[in-house]
């Protein structure tokens, strides 16, 4: 459910923990990439974990988009509106440059 005053989405405590997860998973990642920077690693090594970070951001962001899509901009055509569809385009074209 979403708050279209606020710009502010209450998510189940399901969604929450797997977002959560996704970023925890992200952020270990991001942690292994600095150590193999501070040891001394392998560039082409370094960039194999880059990637595989860049992956998990662009799975979340899926997930994310998913749930803001069935959920936030659904409530608003629903409710008459297209204020939802406008920013998710314009969303759209920032994330595909």
């Amino acid at each position: 459910m979403s708050c279209p005053e606020c710009n502010k989405k209450n998510r189940s405590d399901n969604e929450v923990k797997d977002l959560t997860t996704r970023l925890n998973r992200i952020e270990g990642q991001i942690r292994g990439i600095q150590r193999m920077v501070d040891e001394g690693a392998y560039c082409v090594d370094i960039l194999t974990q880059v990637n595989a970070a860049r992956c998990s951001l662009n799975s979340f962001s899926k997930v994310l988009l998913s749930s803001h899509i069935k959920s936030c901009v659904k409530d608003d055509v629903q409710n008459g509106s297209d204020e939802k569809i406008d920013e998710l385009v314009e969303l759209l074209q920032k994330m595909m440059k």
